[in-house]
């Protein structure tokens, strides 16, 4: 039973949103069917991360590439957070446009661009395979072609080369 006081809490009593979600995250009501959601704090290898948000994207849901993109970002090293973070905006900035938010997928998409920039710019910082130009070019096509429709699997970008 859902009330205004409810709120849903996981074992350690932090807030969590029980609520089932579609493959664009957006929640769903309860006991309603929904896609599968992300485990949160997975710690995975570069290359598990890559892979993994890459599946997701490549079955239209971004938003749970993101929560992939998300863990890289919190468990890794500080100084690939700006590669991480950049992944999981522009993972953000596809869901939004999916969802039909022009405004938000654009600055999602602009900002995950800044943030691999300050990541490439880094003498010496690993890529992991991931190509950053090409993301790039990927996001300032999507954001210039907004306001439109957006086929979230259609639309999702190859990370690599």
């Amino acid at each position: 039973m859902e009330s205004s006081t409810h709120r849903d809490r996981d074992a350690e009593g932090r807030a969590r949103n029980a609520r089932p979600r579609d493959g664009l995250g957006r929640p769903l009501p309860y006991g309603a069917g929904g896609v599968a959601r992300q485990p949160e704090g997975v710690t995975r290898s570069p290359e598990e991360t890559v892979r993994e948000a890459q599946r997701l994207l490549d079955a239209g849901m971004p938003f749970h590439a993101h929560e992939v993109f998300e863990d890289a970002w919190k468990s890794g090293p500080a100084q690939e957070e700006p590669l991480w973070r950049g992944l999981a905006q522009l993972a953000v900035g596809l869901t939004h446009a999916a969802r039909g938010n022009a405004k938000g997928g654009a600055s999602l998409l602009d900002r995950g661009t800044g943030s691999l920039a300050t990541y490439a710019a880094r003498d010496g910082a690993p890529t992991y395979g991931i190509d950053l130009a090409g993301l790039a070019v990927w996001a300032r096509a999507l954001a210039d072609r907004l306001p439109g429709p957006v086929d979230a699997a259609a639309e999702a970008p190859r990370i690599t080369r």
